[in-house]
């Protein structure tokens, strides 16, 4: 599909920049991919390593509670 995309567009640049120019166009188109990589890349890093909301572990360490407190119950009759 890349080399769809990039055949395409040297096609475009050797009607409009005339014979010759494909070279480099398609040079140029084959670094464009690392590049837009490489911004993808830090655009996801950036949303990755973003500040979230902090909560705290109360609700969590309040049901531990509750259940260390349900199992240490005696249990008569069986």
């Amino acid at each position: 599909m890349v080399n769809l995309l990039i055949s395409q567009f040297s096609a475009i640049a050797r009607r409009s920049l005339g014979p010759g120019s494909e070279v480099g166009m398609g040079a140029l188109i084959w670094l464009l991919i690392p590049l837009v990589a490489a911004v993808a890349a830090g655009l996801w890093g950036s949303w990755a390593n973003r500040t979230r909301k902090v909560r705290s572990d109360g609700p969590e360490l309040d049901g531990y509670a509750r259940f260390r407190a349900a199992m240490e119950k005696s249990h008569s009759g069986t």
